[in-house]
């Protein structure tokens, strides 16, 4: 490894040199038989000293090393070089400038060695560089830290893992470089941040453990560790944890995802250990086959999972059958079977070929879910892994039968009445999907207008009403919304799992003896952990639909509804739109409501459920070149009104203006002002019938009106006022809208021989027609927005 000189940078860095002479920063040495001390940090963003920079300096023009010596990463290599020297080490090891990345063979190397190096340094220093304060936080902060899950950054990158674990020596410094604790000294918070054991902290030898079952650390909690890490580039979520596992393998960089797939592959060949099998599909976007896991986020929460040593496995199959209504132990010879399977060593064999990883494992025969009538369906299968999910529950995965080899199954099943058999089993691990997206654009505006306000994002800070959910890795994500006066409170979980939306609201009871709110960050948490670790439960993925009511909650003594509404068009849109909906009610209910899913049409507006045989009178106008249906109407009625028909007399029930009043919302804002509109006569009357005094428009039974100083009020079309329906949709939801009205003097109606009729001050309000154009229809309820 090349180390640099201590002494010598600090030197040059003083200009302590003859002119012309380059001192020797950089020596390549042996780690196992020299002392150094090693850095550990957060990378800035150009700002680093590169190797080609750091050993080539004074050789630069003077402006170009005045910029070097300038950089944030320059300081930080001095101020850890004057570190080492205060503590005796001469010589120190940081990665921006000891690996000359120029050369991919210096870089694997580097890579594969990493953790070594870092095992076998005599101190790290680990470098803070987002803590201004003298002492180390012990609570999460999400105003210091809400980019990083409240704890400082240096904690939610990949490669800090193995930084964290692999020295026995770490001290930590602040931004001053002030210290603020040890390894030894913070090693409880240090736990309750990463979800590292302190076993491991204090005696990384844990991670190298084979023989004995009660210490050995299985694959997926190893992984569940990196779960909530990132990574600059795809590849290095892979590349990090190789030193954790004890593998090495080439860098590829460029094969995106395929770098951990193969990590996955190497683990395999080195291990017999089925937890890597034992990930949640929640971390899976698409319905990929592939028995391997996407990235280390689908092993969040496997922290506490738990190897079953073989004798015990087969105690747990036979209680898994009993369980099921089965007999084992009556039966000699499913018993003999199940541990003959346990003990064998195939059982504890794992093969990769071509036709997929093979395996022997206990399966049963399962039916999917709706069953399917054609005689071709496939083989499905469900099989149980000796290990115990945080439930103390053996882990099973649903398995499909392909050509000749077995795919991962996501469907509801139904799990028959059978015993358990071992078999040999050829497991798809091929990778088809590269890294995807997935936007979220919430809407939650109409949660101010009742005393809410959204408090955070967890794990991550969102910027403009928008998340983005990757395939590789962040595909959950919590909103708090808190109500301090009325002492209410909830939280929105998102997620994108096997092509879908999936959602849930959880409301906070605020107990009358507590005098504040705890932080939104630990209940954002709470929520976020209940999200992932809860099954999905029967029947999900639900049946995909454009519109539909995710979620509902009711606020615990309190007036108020939660729920969530979901429009997202397309299943293959890269955008779906999610409103956060408040909704007031009596407030008498005894506590959350349960998760409920209302499938809806696929058409964007309702249907007008009157029958037009029914209707009086309908007529066709153009207002500003469009065409447009109306219907006649004598009585009080105005622009915004809605309610419902009853018979052919149209009952309000309410005015989107007089609402906004109540809400405090200024009607007279210019987006929010109604549009006055030229009026102009349908096409289709004949032209010997108009006039220029008058308006004339076509009736639907041929007869024709003629109106009198005929002008047009429209509700404005605009993003503002779409968002206040939006906000208002609770209360139009299903009813009838006035959204244009033409006033005019007087009217009278003709036809082939011209008759006239004069009725002053008629007026004629459009009717939502959906066949006509798109803004019509009966109102969206909030589900439908």
């Amino acid at each position: 490894m090349k180390l640099l000189n201590v002494e010598a940078v600090l030197d040059r860095d003083k200009g302590i040199q003859r002119a012309g002479h380059e001192t020797e920063v950089m020596k390549e040495l042996h780690d196992k038989t020299n002392s150094y001390a090693i850095l550990s940090h957060r990378w800035g963003s150009d700002s680093e000293v590169s190797y080609e920079e750091m050993t080539g300096l004074m050789k630069m023009r003077k402006e170009d090393r005045e910029e070097v010596t300038q950089r944030c990463g320059y300081q930080k290599i001095i101020k850890s070089c004057e570190q080492a020297k205060k503590d005796g080490y001469d010589w120190l090891w940081i990665d921006t400038c000891c690996i000359d990345k120029r050369s991919s063979a210096e870089l694997t190397e580097a890579i594969n060695s990493m953790y070594r190096w870092y095992r076998n340094s005599q101190v790290c220093y680990v470098y803070l560089n987002d803590i201004d304060k003298s002492e180390f936080p012990t609570e999460r902060d999400f105003s210091l830290f809400g980019k990083s899950n409240g704890w400082p950054e240096w904690f939610s990158r990949g490669w800090t893992l193995q930084e964290l674990i692999a020295p026995r020596n770490a001290e930590f410094f602040n931004k001053d470089w002030e210290s603020i604790g040890s390894k030894e000294s913070l090693m409880s918070t240090l736990t309750a941040i990463t979800r590292i054991p302190e076993v491991v902290l204090r005696d990384e030898g844990i991670l190298r453990v084979r023989v004995d079952i009660s210490r050995r650390l299985r694959v997926a909690q190893i992984m569940s560790w990196a779960a909530e890490r990132e990574t600059t580039r795809v590849e290095d979520r892979a590349y990090s944890l190789l030193g954790l596992f004890g593998v090495n393998m080439p860098m590829l960089y460029g094969e995106g995802s395929k770098a951990f797939q193969r990590l996955q592959l190497e683990i395999i060949r080195v291990s017999s250990d089925h937890s890597i099998f034992a990930w949640n599909p929640k971390g899976r976007f698409g319905l990929h086959p592939s028995v391997l896991a996407d990235h280390p986020g689908c092993f969040r929460g496997c922290h506490d999972i738990q190897e079953v040593h073989p004798d015990r496995f087969v105690k747990e199959l036979q209680r898994y059958t009993q369980w099921k209504g089965l007999q084992v132990a009556t039966n000699w010879n499913k018993l003999t079977g199940l541990q003959r399977g346990a003990e064998s060593t195939q059982f504890f064999r794992f093969d990769v070929a071509n036709l997929g990883i093979q395996v022997l494992l206990p399966v049963i025969r399962v039916i999917p879910l709706p069953p399917r009538d054609d005689t071709n369906k496939p083989e499905c299968y469900m099989a149980l892994l000796p290990c115990y999910d945080r439930y103390g529950k053996l882990f099973t995965i649903n398995l499909q039968s392909i050509e000749h080899s077995f795919h991962k199954y996501f469907r509801t099943v139904h799990v028959p009445e059978e015993c358990p058999v071992f078999r040999s089993l050829y497991l798809e691990f091929s990778q088809y999907a590269e890294e995807s997206y997935r936007e979220l654009r919430f809407h939650d505006k109409r949660t101010s207008y009742y005393g809410f306000t959204r408090r955070g994002a967890f794990p991550h800070e969102i910027a403009d009403d928008t998340v983005t959910l990757s395939s590789q890795g962040n595909n959950l994500t919590v909103l708090v919304y808190a109500n301090d006066k009325d002492r209410s409170r909830f939280a929105v979980g998102f997620g994108h799992y096997c092509n879908e939306i999936w959602a849930h609201i959880f409301c906070d009871i605020y107990p009358a003896d507590r005098v504040a709110w705890s932080s939104w960050g630990d209940f954002a948490e709470q929520v976020y952990n209940t999200m992932w670790n809860t099954p999905l439960g029967e029947g999900h993925p639900p049946q995909y639909s454009t519109h539909k009511i995710l979620s509902r909650g009711h606020l615990p003594r309190s007036a108020w509804d939660a729920m969530i509404i979901h429009f997202g068009g397309d299943r293959n849109m890269d955008i779906t739109d999610i409103m956060i909906d408040i909704k007031p009610c009596p407030g008498c209910c005894a506590g959350p409501r349960e998760c409920t899913y209302d499938l809806f049409p696929d058409e964007l507006w309702f249907l007008s459920t009157r029958n037009r045989s029914f209707v009086r009178e309908v007529h066709e106008l153009e207002l500003d070149g469009q065409s447009v249906c109306f219907e006649e109407y004598f009585g009080r009625i105005a622009l915004g009104d809605y309610g419902r028909f009853n018979k052919n007399n149209f009952q309000v029930v309410g005015n989107i203006f007089q609402d906004m009043q109540e809400l405090d919302i200024d009607s007279m804002d210019p987006v929010y002002q109604p549009i006055v509109s030229p009026v102009s006569g349908s096409q289709r009357v004949p032209h010997r019938m108009q006039t220029q005094q008058d308006i004339v428009t076509c009736g639907i039974n041929y007869d024709s009106l003629v109106l009198r100083q005929p002008k047009g009020h429209l509700l404005p079309n605009n993003a503002e006022f779409n968002l206040l329906l939006r906000a208002l949709s609770s209360r139009t939801a299903r009813r009838h809208l006035v959204t244009a009205v033409i006033q005019c003097s007087a009217f009278y109606r003709v036809n082939d021989k011209p008759t006239q009729k004069d009725v002053s001050g008629a007026e004629f309000t459009q009717r939502l027609i959906p066949s006509k154009f798109l803004a019509s229809g009966i109102c969206l309820g909030p589900e439908r927005w």
